[in-house]
């Protein structure tokens, strides 16, 4: 485990996936961060890439030849992230291209995942750099899981989420089965700003939002406040999700997402796929800022 920590909060980051685990006050001990209980869900924030969701029959086609990738792709559980970069106030991590990854993902890249704490925000950068010969074609995306309730006082139903600027923005609707976009969408917000967390809200599975305004979501509770706040601005796409009746929820920042029901499986048309040219750099950041009145 490598960790990161100054005089508010300490941070930990597992080697497979360069996952971050554990973001704790250091002061009083507080966590915010899901503990993985594997009999429910054995992630905590798994990094995203080369795809987001689910590809259509876990195929996508690339110059006429299929491959395959299961959902978000490889890196999550990829033990061959190697440190490159670290000080006091930040960890690089990167995976490289390899004969392994070419037999299902036929391009060469490096994808670095960086964490840099400054007070109290942890900063996750992602880097994609081209080291093929020709365009390369990737999504990546976040996944954190925040522990909910926090306190030991609290209910789910205590929490909600508060967007920073009013929203009309429905969720699209994915197959309970396949994990593909369906053409329905359902509308969410009953108030412009927050989605009230409850034991049923992901029983359709993730809200997925296209088009939201806001850069900013920040979970909040009745008795404490607002927790933690967490910016997006660099990605376009969101996911709210949880498993079923599980004390966490999940704030996902996508460049990318799942296949539709009819999709092509073309990797170059699918939607929110980065091209990237030979010998460019994609960087896209989001920032986790825990609120001050929980680090004292």
């Amino acid at each position: 485990m490598f960790r990161l920590k100054n005089s508010l909060l300490k941070i930990a980051i597992h080697p497979i996936g360069a996952e971050l685990q554990k973001i704790s006050a250091i002061k009083n001990n507080l966590e915010f961060m899901w503990d993985g209980n594997p009999e429910i869900w054995s992630g905590h924030a798994p990094n995203l890439f080369p795809i987001v969701g689910e590809l259509k029959n876990g195929i996508f086609i690339f110059e006429n030849k299929s491959y395959h990738l299961s959902r978000h792709g490889f890196a999550r559980r990829s033990n061959d992230f190697s440190i490159v970069d670290q000080s006091d106030k930040h960890l690089s991590f990167k995976l490289s291209s390899s004969k392994e990854t070419l037999e299902n993902y036929p391009f060469e890249f490096e994808y670095l995942v960086t964490y840099e704490l400054h007070e109290n925000q942890i900063k996750i950068t992602y880097t994609v750099n081209n080291t093929d010969d020709k365009i390369i074609y990737f999504s990546v995306g976040g996944h954190p899981a925040f522990k909910c309730p926090v306190y030991p006082d609290e209910t789910y139903e205590d929490y909600s989420l508060q967007l920073e600027q009013p929203e009309t923005s429905p969720t699209h609707l994915l197959n309970l089965k396949t994990g593909l976009f369906t053409s329905q969408t359902e509308a969410v917000f009953k108030s412009p700003n927050s989605i009230p967390l409850h034991a049923h809200l992901f029983d359709k599975d993730a809200l997925v939002f296209k088009d939201l305004k806001s850069n900013k979501v920040t979970l909040t509770s009745k008795a404490h406040g607002e927790i933690l706040r967490l910016e997006f601005k660099d990605f376009p796409f969101l996911g709210i999700w949880a498993k079923p009746n599980a004390n966490f929820v999940c704030i996902e920042p996508w460049q990318g997402l799942a296949d539709s029901e009819n999709s092509t499986q073309i990797l170059k048309d699918k939607e929110g796929i980065v091209a990237l040219s030979k010998d460019k750099t994609y960087h896209a950041s989001y920032t986790i800022e825990i609120h001050e009145n929980h680090l004292v």
